[in-house]
């Protein structure tokens, strides 16, 4: 049993529907989060940038003691992910092969899209992923590069988003899908709009809840799950820009009553 946290890091908020999940699958698990939202987005950031901020995030989080971390975001994930996990002591995993895993679980025609930022989809990762597992399947990307600030400004719900959401995905519904990767952590807060967009026929497929069950296999793989009901538990979340807009949105994403937040510097 190991008692430690969890560490979770994405370029914002968006990485918070996988904690979400997290806090459903693994209860007695211990989250620290951090969200460079400061800085967000990543996904029109040269390479370099979004690999030093991810490795700043993660030094952060291993400061912190975590006994994991889950790189909560697509577009860190593909820069970043191999060369951290070579790297650290402790396990270390993505949200691109979960989310690709699951893509062919639910796809009747393999005929998968994926939509993302522009780095996520420019670094060819998605595909790579999926025509591994499956060579015969058909995937098309788009990048959605207006997306996430319609989140992080807290708009998701608004009609300008509705509005944006679907003058982007018009392109994507001409490829005649049956399943599309949400491939961003961000866009799960826009999942009803996406759906809308697409048709009840697509199937929205999550990355996140795929994650976190691969997180889970792995705390019994190397036996640090936590011990059930401990007292010690204390969830913690850190952002490098402004507390209370990070609060409004965590508070009316996450099932938590006291949620404890804190500003950081990072770089």
């Amino acid at each position: 049993m190991n008692n430690q946290p969890i560490g979770f890091l994405d370029s914002g908020v968006g990485g918070l529907t996988v904690v979400k999940e997290s806090l459903k699958q693994l209860p007695n698990e211990t989250v620290y989060y951090v969200g460079d939202t400061k800085r967000c987005p990543y996904g029109s950031r040269p390479v370099e940038e979004i690999r030093e901020f991810t490795w700043e995030m993660v030094e952060f989080l291993v400061k912190k003691g975590v006994k994991m971390i889950v790189i909560a975001c697509n577009t860190a994930t593909a820069v970043t992910l191999e060369e951290i996990k070579k790297t650290l002591k402790i396990p270390v995993i993505g949200v691109i092969i979960p989310g690709s895993i699951a893509a062919l679980r639910v796809t009747q025609t393999q005929r998968i899209g994926v939509i993302g930022t522009e780095g996520t989809i420019h670094s060819g990762q998605y595909p790579k992923a999926i025509l591994s597992k499956y060579k015969n399947a058909n995937v098309f990307g788009l990048a959605c590069p207006k997306f996430v600030p319609l989140v992080e400004s807290g708009e998701y719900r608004s009609e300008k988003a509705r509005e944006v959401v679907e003058e982007t995905l018009k392109e994507m519904t001409e490829h005649n899908i049956d399943t599309l990767v949400m491939g961003c952590t961000h866009y799960p807060l826009l999942k009803p709009l996406i759906q809308d967009a697409m048709g009840e026929s697509v199937t929205l497929v999550n990355p996140g809840s795929e994650t976190v069950s691969e997180a889970s296999m792995l705390l019994d793989y190397y036996e640090i799950p936590a011990e059930q009901n401990t007292d010690q538990m204390q969830h913690r979340f850190y952002t490098t820009g402004e507390v209370e807009t990070f609060r409004e949105i965590s508070s009316s994403w996450l099932p938590l009553d006291d949620i404890h937040i804190e500003h950081i510097d990072l770089g």
